[in-house]
């Protein structure tokens, strides 16, 4: 295949308002920054505690660098893992409340090698529709069958694990576009009586829910026994860069063995762990920071309500403004640029067809000033595109 026979479908995205492009930020993640060279307002990041920038944790990560260097050089497994690794993993499992956590390079290598090490050909996996990609993908790389239930339905997946026995079920803990919470407590009823791993991603709840921000499993009241394999990112509300799984020594230990999204890659630099282990004492401390997320996301859904927007039902940072189709989210994104403020817009294949939104995300960075130029921009788009 020649390069020239990738253009029509190129050109087909672009008719059909789904082309992406990228936009070039001009220095540090925060709500004021440079984008393409202009200053904006942004509301799309997933820096929901606003440590991405914060002088502690860009300290640490020099003192890394001085103490460490750059590159960890090789593999966890071969001569990379070192002492700042290690001090990582013991905290991060302290944090969620388990023997053990093991550090992967993303989220997405971390649940493909979480579900290939569990599961693999003969198997089924069951998961939420609407799921991330790396959950999804990871089920269809193990080799299992994947098996999808609609999305938040605990009766619909009791149904189909009765017909078979799942090896394991995957969910998202806070709903990445919609901002959501799966219905945890019922799913591990499902795993528990089916004899199946429970493994929630919880990307997006790690650090804004729960006591210390220990997500979405503390805030439900959920332990290990409850949910076994528990995945987290750090660079969203930890504001670094990187992943973990947490659960019993006997899994961490499976996936050391037999994870290839884990044994096959560089360990991620030793300096971002120590600027980790920093964000996460400081997100543990600063309760304030998730009381003023709160509060803002209190402020955004009244005004919302005011103005008529169709916000989802969300609780969390997470704020999709519902648009249906991608022309309608892409006209509400060219409207908030205009005014200068960036969210980004969100259409399929990422949302479900006629599901197309402004996916709106709030950090502890923002002010109640911030969120009210928001409001401001959103009221002053053309009724036929804000309602």
């Amino acid at each position: 295949m020649s390069p020239d026979e990738l253009a029509p479908e190129l050109g087909r995205l672009q008719a059909a308002g789904l082309y992406r492009r990228r936009r070039v930020l001009g220095g540090p993640q925060q709500p004021r920054c440079l984008v393409d060279g202009r200053p904006m307002l942004s509301f799309c990041s997933n820096d929901y505690l606003g440590l991405a920038n914060h002088p502690e944790v860009v300290a640490a990560l020099c003192r890394g660098a001085e103490r460490w260097g750059v590159g960890s050089g090789t593999a966890h497994l071969v001569n990379g893992h070192c002492a700042a690794h290690e001090a990582l993993e013991e905290e991060l499992a302290d944090f969620t409340g388990r023997p053990r956590a093991l550090l992967f390079s993303t989220g997405y290598m971390a649940n493909l090698g979480v579900i290939s090490a569990l599961a693999g050909r003969g198997d089924t996996v069951f998961e939420d529709r609407l799921n991330h990609a790396s959950l999804l993908d990871g089920a269809l790389l193990s080799r299992a069958t994947l098996r999808r239930y609609p999305h938040g339905d605990p009766a619909a997946l009791g149904r189909m694990a009765a017909e078979g026995p799942p090896r394991l079920i995957a969910t998202d803990g806070v709903f990445s576009m919609d901002g959501d919470l799966a219905p945890i407590r019922a799913l591990a009823r499902i795993a528990r009586e089916a004899g199946a791993w429970l493994l929630v991603d919880d990307a997006h709840g790690l650090g804004v829910l729960g006591r210390e921000g220990r997500g979405t499993l503390n805030h439900l009241g959920l332990d290990a026994r409850a949910v076994p394999i528990l995945m987290g990112t750090l660079g969203k509300a930890l504001g670094t860069f990187g992943a973990f799984v947490a659960g019993s020594e006997e899994l961490i230990e499976t996936l050391v063995q037999r994870a290839r999204s884990y044994i096959y890659t560089t360990a991620a630099p030793p300096a971002l762990a120590e600027a980790t282990r920093t964000s996460l004492a400081i997100a543990r401390r600063e309760a304030w920071r998730r009381e003023r997320l709160q509060t803002l996301i209190q402020r955004l859904r009244a005004g919302a309500a005011q103005l008529g927007l169709p916000l989802a039902d969300s609780s969390t940072p997470i704020q999709p403004l519902m648009a249906g189709n991608a022309a309608r989210a892409l006209a509400w994104g060219q409207g908030l640029e205009s005014a200068g403020i960036l969210v980004t817009p969100i259409r399929p294949p990422t949302v479900p067809e006629g599901t197309a939104r402004l996916r709106i995300t709030l950090s502890a960075a923002h002010t109640e000033s911030d969120v009210d130029r928001l409001l401001d921009a959103l009221g002053a788009l053309p009724r036929r595109a804000a309602a």
